[in-house]
């Protein structure tokens, strides 16, 4: 059970807190491969790398919710920011 009264109140505060999760659980996730070109390799464990993908979904959807992120809102953004990247990319950015 979360404890509840350690989580922040208010949204900005809210998506700050989440925002520094989805950074470590990414972290964690990378460290699962093998990015130090220094060290000599391990197998790779997809359990683990696919755990660490579902903690980031997690705080995603979690702040998703936070900011009233309807499941429409989320594609809307997406096509609009798409739609930028692409022009960006037709423009050499």
């Amino acid at each position: 059970m979360m404890k509840l009264d350690r989580y922040p109140s208010g949204t900005e505060m809210r998506v700050s807190a989440l925002c520094t999760a989805i950074i470590h659980e990414a972290v964690e996730l990378q460290r699962t491969t093998n990015w130090k070109w220094w060290k000599t390799p391990t197998s790779f464990n997809e359990a683990d790398a696919r755990e660490e993908l579902i903690d980031i979904w997690h705080f995603v959807i979690q702040a998703s919710l936070e900011l009233n992120l309807t499941p429409d809102d989320i594609l809307d953004e997406y096509r609009k920011k798409n739609e930028i990247n692409r022009e960006r990319q037709r423009i050499g950015y």
